[in-house]
């Protein structure tokens, strides 16, 4: 029995049977509360007389007719229709109720509590369109789509390609209310990938927009809950937007490939984005309700750019199997952070410094880092593999490739690589071919050691001085982690910096030495530098091109400490930082001098997204780095300098806001939570900070996890919010409220219930059960947690199932738990037989919890 996996073995044989040509899929959505009827009719070519099948996840099947027969329901057998004795022709037409889902997957359907009107969108990557039509389901067997969707005559229905509504006969009740019904027949696509198709269905509000194309002006209209309407910017979505068909067009020689592009921010969304031929699904969190930080603002505009890419490198031409996932979602990545930097964003790559390489470090040091080619053997293996290896490591190796090739001779080989593969399938090995061709360059021993083999190096000085103290040698000497022991190459910046004292007795870092220079091997002798005057700060890799870790030798990491703020640059002050954070994260730095490196100097930062990721990993070191019976008080102190910093910030700042949000999350003394409710009641003001909605649940939930306030408290601030988003604060609030009773509640919510929560309030409820003061609140989990994992994995889909194992893993309790790595290793062998990816879920939180004992006994 397949369940509902598919080997890549089983997609190679069926690709070798059959060549599919068309879909002709009809929804109606106005037939039941729980499902839709479903009618797919799918042309195919075969080997005539071979055997194959077609996906389908569905409650019920009414009818399947193959070349005019009729064949019995049972050839539908777990997530499969079995066929058999194809002709060189084929017709199927399948007939089923498909199922709503509130998991993010297949045909999501969310019930606004405001007013009780429903929204529908589809979410297909990976292998979820089987939950709305019957569909060959593999990325290689690309056809035309034709959609018909039968629904309430108020909503809008949106697809991939234009379409005409016309009134059908019936009703349907949503609220209570009768509604008409109408049909919508949308034009057939081009030949494109299942899973970029899509349909988006609801009574959304809508701003009609237009974008310039090189092939005329185009509808691009953009979308979102009618709740959010106010918020709704979009005019700053269709700037972005037409940024990147300028940047795009231009630098990938080739007009945009569909005939509209409409943009729809849609309730529950488990990602950022969906890249949807033409119908680009974002999560509605990017319409901001209240006052955001510019990082959040500057991550919707490189997301959009993102999602727009991929309608050329993913849509237009499309990997041969999901192995090739990682090249798909890294160019996307890289192409938008390099749109953004000379579009909009200067230091785009500062942001990309601090928050996608910290991605990929933290993904490439786990004991589960795989190659950037992963082997993807099933679908259950490519569920995992959308991390930090997939998107940020490749994204920074390809530009560290295009450092190497030329800017000009990469985007020239990508240009002639769309025009021969348009409309198909690819490989890797396909775009290397037209990257040699352009650059000249031999690129097999770059992709052995850069794409399929995993690890990431450590690059550390080592520096001798004289007597005066002038630099005597001076080597790199490359680290390489044992079980992927590969030297790579690297073409790297060396910076060094001095103290400079101005005339108003203010200091700044300033670059007196650089050096551009390969290394290669496990030590590098630079000569370069012999004779030169030490600096106070020595940087390896200035500049960022490489991927690879740094280290700072002992007195530049006192330099650090101490005049952080003084560099002018923001690049070289983020990889410091970076730099820093790793040496934590691998006990080779003490907690504590972490966290009084970023509380020094985080005040001066002016780079929002620097500032954000500097506020996340100082909330990781204190739950987790520092040596647990030092925690309490430093984190205490911790709480006291952000709010002296959110006092002293600029009024109505980016700080000012971040520094608030991140005292609320930190606050726990009667003093802080004092403050807490004051700014809550407003009794305690600071100029310009407006208490919106969003920071009255922060400051509200800070009081609930500090055991001021319960359930009474929660429900009042909801009636205040009853929107969508006050239902995700509040299921939040609720998982945080600091009782044993409570945090049972909240388990049994999440683990025990009869229904599953939606996708969005079980994300809201998991976070609010680890939300905590007082750690003891969740060691009686522990047991629970692994005793229920294998079901968890079992009853779940594979997105819901994913975030409660990760979520719930007991990492806060490590230094606190005695026995906490040997339940994980015990469970380990018990259940050898579960699938490698849920065992690669297990391997992973247990490598948390080993870190954090490391780091916490260099902080001891």
């Amino acid at each position: 029995m397949p369940g509902t996996n598919l080997t890549r073995v089983e997609a190679e044989a069926r690709a070798a049977v059959i060549t599919t040509d068309s879909y002709q899929v009809e929804l109606d959505l106005t037939t039941s509360e729980d499902t839709f009827r479903s009618t797919s009719t799918v042309r195919f070519s075969a080997t005539p007389g071979e055997a194959t099948f077609i996906d389908l996840i569905a409650p019920r099947v009414h009818s399947i007719v193959l070349n005019g027969t009729e064949l019995p329901l049972t050839a539908f057998e777990d997530s499969r229709i079995a066929l058999s004795d194809l002709q060189a022709e084929n017709e199927l037409t399948v007939v089923a109720d498909c199922a709503y889902m509130n998991t993010g997957e297949g045909l999501h359907k969310f019930t606004d509590p405001e007013d009780g009107e429903v929204y529908l969108y589809s979410q297909f990557e990976v292998a979820d369109t089987r939950r709305v039509y019957a569909v060959f389901e593999q990325p290689d067997l690309k056809a035309s789509f034709q959609f018909t969707v039968t629904a309430a005559a108020h909503w809008h229905v949106i697809s991939n390609n234009p379409g005409t509504k016309t009134a059908a006969d019936g009703s349907v009740t949503i609220a209570g209310t009768s509604h008409d019904v109408a049909r919508w027949e949308f034009t057939p696509t081009t030949r494109i990938p299942c899973y970029v198709t899509a349909v988006v269905a609801g009574p959304y509000h809508r701003v009609e927009g237009t974008v310039e194309s090189r092939k005329g002006t185009l509808s691009a209209d953009v979308y979102c809950r009618k709740a959010l309407a106010q918020y709704l910017d979009s005019d700053v979505i269709l700037g972005d937007t037409q940024l990147g068909f300028d940047f795009y067009e231009k630098t990938f020689q080739m007009d945009y490939p569909f005939e509209k592009y409409d943009q729809l921010f849609v309730p529950e969304f488990n990602a950022g984005a969906m890249e949807n031929a033409g119908c680009v699904t974002f999560l509605e969190d990017y319409v901001f309700r209240s006052k955001t930080a510019q990082a959040r603002i500057e991550r919707r505009t490189v997301t959009i750019l993102h999602e727009l890419a991929h309608m050329w490198f993913g849509d237009l031409v499309t990997m041969k199997w999901w192995n090739d996932l990682w090249l798909n979602e890294s160019f996307a990545e890289f192409v938008s952070t390099l749109c953004a930097a000379e579009t909009k964003y200067s230091n785009s790559w500062v942001t990309f410094n601090s928050l996608e390489k910290s991605w990929a470090y933290r993904q490439d040091q786990l004991p589960s880092t795989h190659p950037i080619m992963a082997n993807i053997r099933d679908l259950e293996d490519v569920e995992v593999n959308f991390d930090g290896i997939t998107y940020a490591k490749g994204a920074s190796v390809l530009r560290q490739m295009v450092a190497w090739v030329g800017q000009d001779k990469f985007f020239e080989g990508v240009a002639e690589y769309f025009r021969k593969h348009h409309h198909s399938n690819t490989t890797l090995s396909d775009l290397l071919v037209e990257l040699e061709k352009a650059s000249g360059r031999d690129l097999d021993a770059w992709s052995d050691v850069w794409l399929q083999k995993a690890g990431v190096t450590t690059l550390r000085p080592v520096i001798e001085v004289d007597t005066h103290d002038d630099i005597a040698a001076f080597s790199i000497k490359q680290e390489v982690p044992e079980a992927w022991p590969t030297q790579r190459p690297h073409r790297i910046g060396i910076g060094g910096y001095d103290v400079k004292v101005e005339t108003n007795g203010e200091t700044t870092l300033e670059r007196t030495m650089f050096v551009e220079i390969d290394i290669d091997g496990a030590s590098t002798d630079v000569t370069e530098l012999i004779g030169v005057h030490r600096p106070a700060l020595v940087l390896v890799n200035d500049g960022d091109l490489a991927y690879a870790k740094v280290r700072l030798d002992a007195d530049s990491l006192a330099t650090a400490v101490e005049h952080l703020s003084g560099f002018e640059d923001p690049l070289p002050r983020s990889m410091v930082l970076a730099a820093a954070w790793d040496m934590t994260r691998d006990g080779e730095m003490p907690a504590r001098q972490f966290i009084e490196l970023v509380l020094k100097n985080i005040g001066a930062e002016d780079q929002s997204t620097v500032v954000m990721m500097l506020l996340r990993q100082l909330q990781s070191t204190l739950g987790l780095f520092v040596a647990p019976d030092a925690a309490e008080a430093a984190t205490h102190a911790a709480a006291d300098t952000l709010w002296s910093l959110a006092i002293n910030a600029e009024a109505g700042s980016d700080n000012q806001l971040q520094f608030v949000k991140a005292f609320a999350a930190l606050a726990s003394t009667e003093g802080q939570l004092d403050t807490i409710q004051g700014l809550l009641d407003e009794k305690v003001s600071l100029d310009d900070l407006d208490i919106d909605a969003d920071l009255a649940w922060d400051l509200l939930t800070a009081l609930v996890a500090g055991g001021r306030c319960s359930e009474i408290a929660i429900e009042v601030q909801l009636s205040k919010d009853a929107t969508a988003s006050g239902e995700r604060r509040a299921a939040h609030a609720r998982a945080a409220i600091a009782t044993a009773e409570g945090k049972r509640a909240a388990w049994d919510l999440l683990i025990n219930a009869e229904k599953d929560l939606p996708n969005a309030l079980q994300s809201a409820a998991t976070m609010g059960f680890n939300h905590v003061n007082d750690t003891a609140l969740l060691e009686p989990y522990v047991d629970e947690y692994f005793a229920s994992v294998r079901r968890i994995y079992k009853e779940k889909t594979n997105e819901m199932a994913a975030n409660l194992i990760e979520g719930l893993y007991p990492t806060q309790l490590a230094g606190r738990v005695d026995g906490l790595q040997a339940k994980a290793d015990s469970w380990l062998d018990e259940n050898d037989d579960a699938h490698d990816a849920l065992k690669r879920l297990i391997i992973e939180g247990r490598d948390g919890v080993r870190r954090a004992l490391e780091a916490q006994a260099k902080d001891a």
